[in-house]
């Protein structure tokens, strides 16, 4: 049956959503093949994001990290089923003969098309098109083209002066955008309202936004209305007029160079006129509940769509849209058909670096109130009104039917307003400021429409955890835990059901935590609780080879002066014979490395580092290594940045300054590694211990060394910090923070420790952290002497590193303290500065030991040569010839049997500099198995010799082999045995095995652990053993004569199925040619082989 064919006009977030969403339904069937037109020069970006929190598009101005999918995403489709235009503007869509036709002369048929053409940026009635166009100094905040122009303008000397007109969401940002640019002196929101937000917030939460807008030096003129724009004729020999300011209409001037509009959005319907298809009143293409418009096989979603009357600024109805229509045309056929209902407005979102949230009807209180009867005094009485923290709510006179609920803290900025029925019993809607973790809860409750099961001071105060109580206990069954995967919370509990006895294996079955990472404290927490509800003990073991926990292997090894892993496993471990796993061995290598301070590259203790402390380097996801100099509180001279510039320029890396004030390095081949280091060592650098569970940085401000404010030496006490605890190996990284006045410049309240200034000496606080769960540092000690702060600091981090489990955040160990976990900071305060528990002493004498035996760790393996030899394979440059220039690229993939290099990815040019292609983004499951090879014969032959792997019975050892075009790990384990397996790890094509960790099952089966996502391979199957969607192909190896022999086939079958050229990752070069071709070079069979599509790609999306 042939495909029916999809026309979508509009390239944006809800225009590709549709198509994500159809293409996923059509998975099996293949039903559909879909064409999508654009008329901006961009594939689809995320239009929210041009000047969000977390974006900052102004800031480095590339598109290409706004793209909703990556140009790979694309380009791995089959183009049998998507095609893509850019740069062409649908000009009709002719439903009769069932063609879109575009003003680049393109003729599409289709058998159903989709309109996704979002919206316009309004203007305001006294501004006309031709007017904005003619007038220098007008802009209209829309798409990435309107913020290049208004960057550009801004950037000239005579733009001193910016207004931006709309408080809003988009003005506001605007605002900030705008005066984050650096050029212009005055900027200035004019908002008709008597607050900002008025759309989403009420009065009191406005104004404390307000308070944030105007505290970054933005001007903010309220309740204020433009008349009408002032011009002034241009200089002479120029036709357009020049703006000079706002004519208020009270009769004001307020002088401008330049304004934004910001003042809302008018659906895109101009195709409405031209093709016969009939409009709303208020404008947008008028459809019906299934989402069709008057013509037939015609829909629309989005902002374009009038659906009622309404039309919808947020992306989320608009993915509604598209996620209804996609399935009606997948799925309709065999369920019923879905139809719309009002979506929901709630919104989440990060302005100006403050969490804002509303949901459900969170202006409920303002609606007029229906008809009641009167009512008696006892109803009259239940009238009360709620008070917290000094904030009165009373039910609102228009509303008798909603109350509302106001929390209010002026000193922590948080707002929450929670909106009831009558009688309590169920929550309407509300809104946040600052405090909005309960807003996916909140959120869930209002849809859901269930009865309280609480008071609602509770829900507001937030509900006391009762005894055995744990995160997520509160949750529905279908809450989505992990919004990477979609995982839903009874996917936990029903894989505890069918015999799942660790999250290990949680991971594997439902790939939860597997993404980001971010719901892996709340998924354990349920986890946990489930088997606690099925009758299983949960245990705090550190793995399976030791039945005990990290706090209890670390006493055992301090008390018995234990000083190495077999040592350990023999006295503690349930297998003496053991080699351990990737849980175990870097857990005890940390715990050796913190009771003895021994060089963890010693022949005893290599074989129990991770990669990145095995190389003393962040492995990067092309198989190079990043290095990070130590640069104490930030503090570095012109000659070690000159020195740092040399390293970089010599070996061609990417360089980046850090969140944490330092420089890192990427890019770095493993055999440079000792002379980079060498070289950065001659100009007085050491180790930034980046690499390691370890003090990564003190980040300081300048303090009284310049800043007219400082009352403290920020910067003296930040490198005195810094110098005494870097390379204390600890179970997590540590950070801190030195700031010389209460400003917070350093940001020590989100440190594990931080110390502020203060007239009378230094505030201690401990326990911050950023990251997926943010948590603000505590007060420890206040106005306490440099000293006295020291040695708190002191005695903290060494009970941490006794007590605390294995990759536990200093924020989350404390939160597990005290009783039952709870008053973890007064607990801390008894035991640190009181010495409750009389170890005080002990604590600092074990700091202080440590600190006495620092070494720096890179200098030890530059005048080693046997821990240079570590790093022994040689590194030679690839030539690749690409569009715009010869390019000399250092490649990462060394082989012990040729002087030949193997590129792992393709290098790319960006801003000026050289990175790894992307990956796309998502990995398809793959399993390679032997059967995978057709034919050919399999003989022994020989790849490398023993002495290559060294014969030390310490620990095992590893390296890479060339077959032909294929790549192949071989491994030698400690008692001799001999193992061989393909090098590219299938998860995500990346050439690292060989730099995996090696480890054990319980029962003593050996595999590999992938440095990059920890995928555990087994060696002699090849099966991976925490995720079914992927394995790797396993060869049998021996030992003659000093010779590595491995079975294999003819090189040229096995290049067919595990050839590098054929799994290297490749950037897809996508160039538009004209308007309708680009050229996609992608993973191919044969190295140099191009392979042409027709496609192309832009936007035309959603806003807010």
């Amino acid at each position: 049956m042939a495909r029916r064919r999809v026309v979508v006009v509009g390239f944006g977030m809800v225009g590709i959503a549709f198509i994500e969403k159809l293409l996923k339904f059509d998975n099996e069937d293949k039903s559909f093949t879909v064409t999508i037109i654009g008329d901006e020069p961009h594939i689809a970006y995320n239009r929210v994001g041009l000047v969000s929190y977390e974006t900052q598009y102004l800031s480095h101005m590339s598109v290409s990290n706004l793209y909703m999918n990556p140009e790979e995403w694309y380009s791995s489709q089959d183009p049998t089923r998507l095609v893509h235009y850019t740069n062409n503007c649908v000009t009709k869509v002719d439903s009769q003969a069932r063609i879109v036709y575009t003003d680049k002369g393109l003729e599409i048929s289709y058998d159903i098309c989709v309109l996704a053409t979002g919206s316009h940026a309004a203007l305001p009635p006294y501004v006309s098109t031709s007017r904005a166009q003619n007038t220098k100094g007008i802009f209209v905040y829309r798409t990435v083209e309107d913020l290049e122009r208004i960057a550009s303008f801004a950037s000239l000397k005579s733009t001193t002066r910016v207004s931006v007109v709309g408080g809003g969401l988009l003005g506001l940002e605007a605002a900030k955008a705008v005066l984050d640019l650096g050029t212009v002196p005055s900027v200035a929101v004019v908002e008709r309202n008597g607050w900002v937000l008025s759309r989403q917030l009420d009065e009191d939460s406005g104004k404390m936004v307000l308070e944030q807008v105007k505290a970054l030096n933005v001007d903010v003129l309220l309740q204020t209305r433009i008349g009408d724009l002032i011009t002034e004729p241009c200089l002479e020999g120029e036709t357009n007029a020049r703006l000079t300011g706002l004519q208020l209409e009270g009769g004001e001037n307020h002088a401008c160079d330049m304004v934004i509009f910001a003042v809302g959005i008018r659906p895109r319907d101009e195709l409405a006129a031209v093709s016969g298809i009939t409009t709303d009143a208020r404008g947008g293409f008028l459809v019906q509940d299934d989402l069709s418009t008057s013509a037939p096989d015609v829909y629309a979603i989005g902002e374009c769509a009038s659906w009622r009357g309404e039309t919808f600024g947020l992306i989320a109805p608009g993915v509604e849209m598209a996620d209804l229509l996609a399935f009606n045309l997948t799925e309709g056929p065999s369920h019923k058909m879905r139809s719309m209902t009002t979506p929901d407005l709630s919104t989440k979102l990060k302005l100006l670096g403050v969490n804002v949230a509303s949901f459900g009807d969170y202006f409920a209180d303002r609606k007029p109130a229906p008809a009641a009867p009167a009512r008696g005094a006892k109803a009259a009485a239940a009238e009360a009104t709620f008070a917290i923290a000094g904030e009165v709510t009373k039910p609102s006179p228009a509303s008798a039917a909603v109350r509302s609920l106001v929390y209010h803290d002026p000193f922590s900025y948080v707002y929450k307003k929670y909106l009831f029925t009558a009688d309590g019993k169920r929550l309407l809607g509300g809104m946040m400021i600052g405090d909005v973790n309960d807003y996916t809860k909140l959120v869930s409750m209002v849809k859901k429409k269930k009865p309280l099961e609480i008071p609602p001071g509770q829900l507001i105060l937030g509900v006391p955890r009762k005894e055995g109580e744990s995160d997520g206990d509160d949750l529905d069954d279908d809450t989505q835990i992990c919004s990477c995967h979609n995982v839903p919370k009874s996917a936990i509990s029903d894989c505890v059901a069918s015999g799942c006895q660790s999250f290990g294996e949680l991971k594997g079955k439902t790939k939860i935590g597997t993404g980001c990472g971010g719901c892996v404290p709340l998924a354990t927490s349920i986890f946990n609780a489930s088997m606690k509800k099925a009758g299983h003990a949960v245990t705090n073991h550190l793995c399976a080879h030791f039945k005990t926990t990290r706090q209890d292997l670390f006493m055992v090894v301090k008390i018995k002066r234990l000083t190495s892993f077999q040592q350990i496993m023999a006295e503690a471990g349930e297998r003496p014979d053991s080699i351990g796993c990737e849980v175990c061995k870097p857990a005890i290598g940390s715990i050796l490395a913190s009771v003895h301070n021994e060089f963890v590259l010693s022949a005893k203790n290599i074989p129990l580092q991770d990669t990145n402390d095995r190389y003393l380097a962040n492995i990067q996801r092309n198989g190079t290594y990043s290095v990070i100099p130590r640069i104490a509180a930030g503090e570095i001279t012109p000659a070690k940045l000159k020195a740092i510039a040399e390293v970089g320029e010599q070996y061609g890396l990417y360089t980046k300054i850090t969140g944490a004030q330092r420089i890192d390095l990427f890019g770095a081949a493993k055999t440079d590694l000792p002379e980079i280091w060498e070289q950065l060592g001659k100009a007085g650098f050491e180790s930034g211990h980046a690499y390691g569970k370890a003090l990564r940085t003190v980040k300081s401000c300048v303090g009284t060394s310049w800043c007219r404010y400082g009352i403290g030496d920020s910067v003296g006490f930040a490198i005195e910090l810094e110098d005494r605890y870097k390379g204390i190996r600890a179970p997590h990284k540590l950070k801190g923070g030195v700031s010389g006045c209460v400003r917070e410049c350093a940001e020590a309240q989100s440190k594990d420790f931080g110390v502020i200034a203060t007239n009378k000496g230094w505030n201690v606080y401990i326990g911050g952290n950023g990251g997926a769960k943010p948590r603000h540092a505590e007060l420890l000690a206040a106005d306490v002497p440099r000293k006295k702060a020291v040695k708190y600091i002191d005695r903290f981090l060494m009970l941490y590193i006794q007590s605390a489990d294995r990759l536990q955040r200093t924020a989350r160990w404390i939160e597990s303290l005290g009783e039952n976990g709870q008053n973890g900071l007064e607990y801390l305060k008894k035991v640190i500065i009181n010495d409750s528990l009389g170890i005080c002493k002990d604590l600092d004498e074990s700091m202080d030991a440590l600190v006495g035996t620092y070494f720096d760790e890179w200098a030890e393996v530059v005048k080693n040569p046997d821990k240079r030899a570590l790093f022994r394979q040689v590194c030679g440059l690839f030539f690749l010839l690409t569009d715009w220039t010869l390019n000399a690229i250092r490649f990462i993939q060394q082989f012990v049997n040729t002087d030949e290099q193997k590129p792992g990815m393709e290098i790319i040019e960006q801003r000026g500099q050289q990175r790894p292609a992307d990956w796309p983004e998502e990995a398809t499951p793959l399993k390679f198995q032997r059967s995978d090879v057709k034919g050919g014969t399999w003989e022994w032959r020989s790849l490398a010799k023993l002495a290559d792997l060294g014969t030390s019975s310490e620990g095992s050892s590893s390296v890479v082999a060339k077959y032909s075009d294929t790549q192949i790990a071989i491994f030698r384990m400690a008692d001799g045995r001999l193992y061989a397996t393909q090098q590219v790890c299938p998860h995500r094509r990346a050439f690292v095995l060989a730099d995996g960790l090696l480890g054990d099952t319980a029962d003593g089966k050996p595999y590999v652990s992938c440095p990059l996502h920890k995928r555990n391979f087994t060696l002699d199957t090849g099966e991976c053993l925490n995720d079914d969607d992927y394995q790797i192909i396993t060869f049998e190896a021996k030992e003659v004569d000093g010779d590595i022999l491995v079975k294999l086939p003819e090189p040229d079958l096995l290049d067919e199925v595990l050839g590098t050229s054929k799994w290297m990752v490749q950037q897809a070069q996508a160039q538009v040619k004209g308007s309708k071709h680009i050229e996609i070079v992608g993973p191919m069979e044969k190295p140099g082989v191009s392979q042409s599509v027709e496609a192309c790609a832009s936007s035309s999306a959603l806003d807010w």
